[in-house]
């Protein structure tokens, strides 16, 4: 489902001499040995996920989404990228859904949230909190607000059906209030963190409500897990992947820029951010992850990556079928110019667009590309799309011998923003 080509990524070491070191992190991912391997349930969840609760999830969300003309999802980083970042690769940005998901509790903007709240007021809301302690400070701050609009607008009883918490399967502020509210709950597991947790309920509830056939996914998933469960370079294209980075860096590319050329997947490169930024970001190693949407960002950042300083090389993550394409018309007067391309496909001229880019940033520009191809954008695809880089992540993250799974650099301004709000 997933291809992947170094061939124009300028590498001056060949993939395949890094062959050993794989096979020992192939080994120690599998046998769940390496460094942060407590949060290494990803790995085979595919197999041990609780399957009563995955049909719990696709009943929740049938029941509630005919209330549901409005789905606030609450949740900050891991607990709401990928859920969005599925929704729009998956469903597109302007989808003829019944429900309209709004994402919340990721900032704190108090202009976003008061017009969120002026938005929704005459809507039919369902609001789905997540967050595995409770006490994530923009989550929080946001669901105490959202409930008691919930509250004052549909009652408590009410609110029992319209509200629902994932989070900690047994602990936590979340979790206690949800079972002294009789809301549903969902559990994010003990041994998954949340950049990998998109496969759990905190991004298959969200999904189910909008209306994605969540077995899709794990039968993506699933697919995926058997293909790339294999040491060797020469099959497994997710070590290819990982082992390029590591090439790349080597030559002084500290940067890498994941390149889209379809707008609904700019927010994987989003969710791509989180995973790899604060997957491998620490030690004063790594690589510093950014994001384009092109032809859009070329007029914005095209002209650093062709005669910029050379620190960077692209990652375009291309999509073989769009969802939906549409052929050029002819114009008799002709009056701009543009009957060159009259029965042409957009997806056509879109993809020259890359290839002439590919070409310009490559030849011209030295600037190294990989090539990760997708066959479309459905759920099946996403489900291996999610798995592809969780395991090109660790290996990536394990060949520079870091933990992939911690992010304690994260602490320091959570720490100093609590000193300033004067909390305890």
């Amino acid at each position: 489902m997933i291809k992947f080509d170094s061939s124009h990524a300028l590498l001056n070491e060949k993939i395949s001499d890094y062959q050993q070191d794989v096979s020992k992190v192939h080994k120690m991912i599998h046998e769940k040995t390496g460094k942060g391997n407590d949060f290494l349930g990803w790995v085979d969840w595919i197999l041990n996920y609780d399957k009563n609760e995955f049909e719990k999830i696709k009943e929740v969300a049938n029941k509630v989404s005919d209330k549901a003309e409005v789905l606030l999802v609450c949740g900050i980083g891991g607990s709401y990228l990928g859920a969005r970042a599925g929704i729009e690769m998956i469903q597109g940005l302007y989808a003829k859904n019944k429900t309209e998901v709004i994402f919340v509790g990721n900032s704190f903007s108090s202009t976003y949230l008061s017009q969120v709240i002026e938005y929704i007021k005459d809507k039919s809301v369902v609001l789905n909190v997540i967050s595995k302690s409770g006490t994530t400070t923009e989550t929080a701050l946001a669901f105490r607000i959202l409930k008691k609009f919930m509250e004052e607008k549909y009652g408590k009883e009410e609110c029992k059906i319209r509200i629902i918490a994932t989070t900690d399967k047994s602990r936590g502020t979340l979790k206690a209030l949800a079972d002294k509210e009789g809301y549903a709950t969902f559990v994010i597991p003990d041994d998954i963190g949340g950049r990998y947790s998109v496969i759990t309920p905190v991004g298959l509830l969200p999904m189910a409500i909008m209306g994605i056939d969540i077995d899709e996914i794990f039968k993506g998933l699933k697919a995926a897990y058997t293909d790339l469960n294999e040491e060797s370079l020469e099959k497994n294209a997710a070590y290819q992947y990982a082992v390029s980075r590591r090439i790349l860096q080597n030559q002084g590319k500290d940067a890498e820029m994941l390149v889209t050329y379809e707008p609904q997947m700019t927010l994987v490169g989003e969710w791509w951010k989180q995973l790899f930024g604060e997957s491998e970001g620490k030690e004063e190693k790594g690589i510093l992850p950014t994001s384009a949407t092109f032809s859009t960002d070329l007029h914005s950042l095209g002209q650093f990556i062709q005669e910029g300083k050379k620190v960077l090389f692209e990652t375009l993550l291309l999509v073989e079928k769009p969802a939906e394409d549409l052929i050029f018309p002819y114009d008799e007067n002709n009056d701009d110019g543009m009957n060159y391309l009259s029965g042409k496909s957009i997806d056509w001229v879109n993809k020259m667009a890359m290839q002439g880019t590919l070409d310009a940033h490559e030849i011209t520009g030295k600037v190294g590309n990989l090539i990760i191809t997708m066959e479309d954008t459905s759920a099946y695809t996403f489900g291996y799309m999610c798995y592809f880089f969780f395991i090109s992540c660790a290996m990536t993250c394990y060949l520079l011998d870091i933990n992939p799974f911690n992010q304690p650099g994260v602490e320091v301004y959570k720490k100093n923003m609590f000193k300033l709000l004067g909390k305890n």
